[in-house]
């Protein structure tokens, strides 16, 4: 089946073509406007008979689809790495309501709490789910293959700065990988330095009705201590807290994409 975002044209045996406004795969209703209509009109991909204009079918997953894209970027990443764009890091952290989990891509220096942004290399599980898409260029379902090949054509320069060798990160980025992937991904900070972590790395799922993680313990990144506060290293009991008072002058989290 193709895919579907807000754009795609749509065939309706009652109205006609028309074409997606907004869609949620998560619970499989989707928005269309037809024709000179002003409102929007609400359609259920199982029940409403949607076609593409072509007159394939628009069917509804009936499993769970992925309500963040964070497994799929891990994929990515670890085939960038193989090719030698061993520069290149994944951060990802929980929006403080706890219901979706921010990502951002970025490539040079591995330093996690001085990451560069860069235009459409960071997003949001909330704003997934509407629109499936990463925000370089890509198509809702593409694979890594496609993903990099989009990446590369939206942002050449940025993806430059990837290119290098990080063995360390490298070896363990592929491990977690391994062992999570295709139906989890981690997780690393969160929006405010008193939010304590767990001594292990922390690991969510990326499709609902997915059994909590419990495979085997999993270690932060390579020089992630060096991002812990002295105290919290040396606590007996209280886990650490991710700092951000070690950001440059200057520099600070944005609160919101």
């Amino acid at each position: 089946m193709k895919p579907i975002a807000p754009g795609t044209v749509i065939f309706h045996r009652h109205r006609g073509y028309g074409v997606l406004t907004a869609v949620n795969l998560l619970t499989g209703w989707v928005a269309a406007r037809f024709g000179n209509e002003a409102r929007t009109l609400d359609l259920n991909l199982s029940t409403d008979e949607i076609l593409h204009a072509d007159g394939e079918p628009i069917l509804f997953r009936r499993a769970p689809p992925e309500r963040m894209p964070h497994a799929r970027l891990m994929a990515m990443v670890r085939d960038l790495h193989a090719a030698g764009y061993q520069r290149l890091y994944l951060y990802s952290w929980p929006k403080p309501s706890g219901l979706h989990w921010r990502w951002q891509l970025f490539a040079g220096p591995r330093h996690w709490m001085q990451r560069p942004w860069r235009e459409g290399w960071y997003g949001s599980g909330a704003d997934y789910n509407f629109n499936p898409v990463l925000g370089w260029g890509d198509a809702p379902g593409a694979s890594s293959a496609e993903l990099i090949a989009a990446l590369a054509k939206f942002d050449p320069a940025g993806l430059a700065q990837a290119l290098g060798r990080d063995e360390d990160h490298t070896a363990w980025f592929a491990a977690v990988c391994a062992a999570l992937l295709p139906n989890y991904a981690y997780s690393l900070g969160a929006d405010t330095p008193d939010t304590p972590l767990p001594p292990q790395l922390p690991v969510m799922a990326v499709r609902q009705r997915l059994p909590p993680w419990n495979g085997p313990a999993l270690p932060y990144p390579p020089g992630w201590r060096q991002t812990w506060s002295e105290a919290s290293l040396a606590g007996l009991h209280a886990p650490a807290a991710v700092r951000h008072d070690v950001l440059p002058p200057g520099w600070r989290l944005p609160l919101e994409f």
